[in-house]
């Protein structure tokens, strides 16, 4: 990282990438770039006159375990939500199909009893017609 001094003995970071830097970080896969640019610039933005560049390298990083950290629960809480959501899906399915076949056995039932009745009336006419 290159640095310079202002007026105001305030550390200032040098816009060029961190290329150094950031590779340690891809072979990590931690945190991102954009995390590390995040915090890079929150903690420029709170520097405070007569900071040394170490004070601010570390409350950048300070800065970057909480983005992370934030990150993290957020992932957790989506996780969560989605696990939710499918079990109220796995739910509604099972519902669904339940519904169904209860239908189609008052469909059967229903069928059964029109044609007992036919088959008593088909028999009840047949007796009557032997017996006369």
């Amino acid at each position: 990282m290159h640095h310079a001094f202002n007026d105001n003995a305030q550390v200032k970071f040098s816009d060029k990438p961190r290329e150094q830097e950031m590779s340690k970080y891809k072979r990590h896969q931690q945190v991102s770039i954009e995390t590390l640019n995040e915090a890079a610039n929150i903690a420029r933005a709170i520097q405070k006159p007569n900071q040394t560049k170490e004070q601010t390298k570390l409350i950048a990083q300070g800065i970057q375990k909480g983005i992370a950290e934030y990150k993290k629960q957020q992932k957790n809480k989506a996780r969560e939500q989605d696990k939710l959501k499918k079990k109220i899906t796995r739910q509604e399915k099972a519902l669904n199909q339940e519904e169904k076949t209860e239908a189609k056995s008052q469909c059967k039932k229903s069928w059964l009893a029109w044609i007992l009745l036919i088959m008593s009336w088909l028999g009840m006419a047949l007796f009557l017609l032997l017996t006369k």
